[in-house]
């Protein structure tokens, strides 16, 4: 089992409050993603879980039982950190095994708990080797077996891919998601890349300033954002955010053009890139002019200058035609947008 509770949790450090009274409930075998900015609070708060920090108030409890004072090593948690933190002079299986071997387990055991480590992570032909002699993939897929052998309630992640390059990323990605399907515990792992929290999670939690915006799964965040907060910081590119005003039902925007709107509270319209069609200038919502286009292969990014309302970005096919300096008009698809408030909250 590894159902985890935060209730009311805060984290001060002397007069700076950096956790700010946390309610969340993690079920037992849940993927949960800690996302959001730098200095948020995501690593403090896994730290708080794992026991590697004091928590100033509230309560942490790991499948009902209160552990908020037991050390780390009462909690039955592992952790898999940013740093591989390898012994140079051990081979992997004594790497895997070490940590089994200092607890008094007897060798045949460890050795068969780091073989079925192995196996799950494809690392038996490198069982012999030194950590020098590993790529960095391998040198992270070592550290995650040291934390699988010892078969814990759930497992922490802290940024473990931040050390890797874009390709291993990728495919360390896919071996965590394969794990987490393969073993069926409770994972709960820190980024700051929001497409690793998409593709990883099943639910994601974005902090900001030390409190949770918004809990959801990538698809609710990504389609219904709570706040504007959320809206910017998940999705790559960001959701487009203009201003707008609206009354009796419609909407319109500055310099531009409108359409339906249900809330009269509207102060802010967001849309997402690939929700936008490129139309002949004079119609849509507004025209732009072409300032940046990116080619990324099947997809083109176009940035176009909307004059009042800022810079807009657009998703299109990759053989687009526009180039820097042409116009066309924007058209958003009315069922995908999103409005704010002046408080930027989400308003229907």
């Amino acid at each position: 089992m590894g159902a985890i509770t935060l209730s009311g949790v805060e984290k001060w450090f002397g007069e700076v409050q950096v956790i700010k009274g946390i309610d969340l409930e993690i079920a037992d075998g849940e993927f949960v993603v800690f996302v959001g900015p730098s200095g948020c609070g995501k690593s403090t708060l896994l730290r708080m879980i794992g026991g590697l920090e004091d928590t100033s108030r509230g309560k942490i409890l790991i499948d009902g039982k209160d552990v908020t004072d037991q050390p780390p090593s009462k909690r039955g948690l592992t952790m898999v950190f940013q740093s591989y933190a390898l012994y140079p002079h051990m081979s992997v299986a004594e790497n895997m095994g070490f940590s089994l071997k200092m607890a008094g387990v007897k060798e045949a055991e460890w050795r068969a708990k780091v073989d079925a480590a192995a196996d799950i992570l494809k690392l038996e032909p490198y069982l012999d080797r030194r950590p020098k002699d590993l790529s960095g993939g391998q040198r992270q897929r070592v550290a995650i077996g040291r934390s699988i052998v010892r078969d814990p309630t759930a497992f922490l992640f802290d940024e473990p891919l931040s050390n890797l390059d874009a390709a291993l990323r990728v495919e360390m990605r896919l071996e965590i998601a394969r794990l987490h399907r393969n073993l069926k515990r409770t994972m709960i792992y820190v980024t700051h890349d929001q497409v690793e929290a998409m593709t990883l999670a099943d639910r994601i939690v974005v902090l900001e300033y030390g409190r949770i915006a918004q809990v959801g799964t990538p698809r609710e965040l990504y389609e219904n954002p709570a706040n504007l907060f959320v809206a910017q910081f998940i999705g790559s590119p960001k959701m487009n955010v203009m201003p707008c005003s609206a009354a009796s039902g419609s909407y319109s925007l500055e310099g531009g053009r409108g359409g339906a709107c249900a809330s009269g509270a509207a102060t802010q319209l967001g849309i997402r890139p690939e929700h936008i069609s490129l139309v002949a200038e004079g119609e849509g919502q507004c025209d732009g002019r072409v300032d940046v286009v990116e080619f990324l292969g099947a997809d083109t990014f176009i940035l176009f200058d909307c004059g009042p309302l800022g810079p807009v970005n657009v998703r299109v096919a990759g053989d687009t035609h526009l180039r820097p300096g042409d116009v066309a008009g924007l058209a958003f698809e009315a069922d995908r947008l999103v409005f704010f408030d002046k408080d930027g909250l989400a308003v229907k």
